[in-house]
């Protein structure tokens, strides 16, 4: 205590301004800029992460169960009943998805046709996801479409009110290379809706009724997945285990990210290499409280002296010296955290920083602050701190020593 005493009245000292604290002043600037654009730079990226699962969302459901081996199955050889009354489930739907041809007004786009059952909209949020028309794939009898707006874009769709796509899916048993048109099955199906997401998805999928699906894809009675939907308080494990038991051997069952996992795998890289990227930075801002130090103890070896005449030990001196290196670093790292924690709260809650319409997702720039980054950031940062100023002190303590 009676070195942090020392080291606090060298900082804060008014009898004695010097060019010493002037320093130290911008070492505590120097090191305060990177502390908070570490502080922004992840919460832009746990932003971004949460954007992106929420546009997955649409497509991604929190256990998909699927078949171990092919594309389909019977949906007779599942025990629905048993897989409605597992604890933890919210719902669950039928799907069946096939890649198709679409076709508008002589232009062509290639998509995966996912057909779903009633009870697809109770799992995914589609209502949020539509922009225009209704999030709609059967009105009655009548089947219909929803497209991804930037297939939209590809098939040339202007208007919904005579935006008819034909699709084209492939016959399954026999193959005529005299005759290619009669290799495929063709509906034409109006679209009822346009739904935005991450690019990916919106180029890649396309919903309509599961009836429609399976006579297109000519699967009568068959379905590629079942999607469950699980409470809040659901354990995913036990879920993942209880459907397991109720399925059987011949099917796969995948959570959310691990229908994603390379995306996931490559964000999470992509987040913790900017933060590594930027500890370098705060490490060569920090040698700022290097130069503060050594000029300092060159700046008090008569106050060195003096202790020494009053029975301080080495030891001692250095602990004073290493607690006014851990000041500047406490004060630069305090400004740093209240900026950056400030900054990020105020855009995640207030959306100041907008981002141009119709570029993105989203009106303002997405950030989202987590309590778990702020640890990091303050663990990391101490580390390099007490690193440096260890370093420093051990090294000018001895050359004054010697002189």
């Amino acid at each position: 205590m009676l070195a942090f005493f020392f080291a606090r009245r060298y900082f804060f000292s008014s009898a004695s301004r010097s060019v010493i604290n002037l320093i130290s002043g911008l070492s505590v600037v120097a090191v305060a800029v990177p502390v908070a654009a570490m502080i922004i730079l992840l919460s832009v990226f746990n932003g971004f992460e949460s954007l992106v699962k929420l546009n997955c969302s649409a497509f991604d459901a929190d256990l998909t169960l699927s078949p171990a081996e092919g594309q389909t199955f019977d949906v007779a050889v599942l025990d629905t009943a048993a897989l409605a009354r597992i604890p933890g489930v919210d719902a669950r739907s039928f799907f069946l998805e096939q890649s198709v041809l679409l076709e508008h007004n002589g232009r062509q786009t290639t998509a995966l046709l996912r057909g779903v059952d009633d009870r697809y909209g109770d799992i995914f949020p589609l209502r949020q996801h539509v922009v225009a028309g209704y999030p709609v794939v059967r009105v009655g009898d009548l089947d219909r479409l929803l497209v991804g707006r930037s297939a939209s874009y590809l098939l040339g769709i202007r208007s919904l009110a005579d935006a008819d796509v034909n699709l084209y899916a492939l016959r399954r048993g026999s193959f005529s290379s005299l005759l290619p048109v009669a290799n495929y099955t063709r509906r034409s199906v109006p679209v009822s809706g346009l739904f935005t997401a991450d690019l990916e998805s919106e180029r890649t999928y396309v919903l309509t009724s599961l009836r429609l699906a399976q006579e297109l894809f000519s699967h009568p009675g068959r379905v590629s997945a079942v999607a469950f939907s699980l409470s809040p308080e659901a354990d995913l494990e036990r879920v993942r285990e209880a459907v397991g038991q109720i399925a059987g051997d011949g099917f796969r069952i995948r959570s959310q990210a691990e229908m994603r996992a390379s995306f996931y795998r490559i964000m999470t890289y992509e987040k913790w290499g900017i933060f590594f990227i930027a500890l370098l930075v705060l490490a060569v801002a920090s040698f700022s409280v290097v130069g503060a130090l050594a000029m300092l103890i060159v700046d008090k070896r008569d106050d060195m002296r003096t202790l020494a005449a009053l029975g301080a030990d080495r030891s001692f001196v250095r602990a004073v010296f290493r607690a006014e290196g851990l000041v500047i670093c406490l004060a630069g790292a305090s400004v740093g955290l209240v900026l950056g924690v400030g900054a990020s709260l105020a855009q995640q809650h207030f959306g100041f920083i907008r981002m141009p319409a119709g570029t993105f997702l989203t009106d303002s720039y997405p950030v989202e602050f987590r309590f778990s980054d702020l640890i990091v950031v303050t663990a990391a940062f101490a580390f390099v701190a007490f690193l440096l100023s260890n370093i420093t002190v051990c090294s000018m303590i001895k050359k004054n020593s010697r002189s």
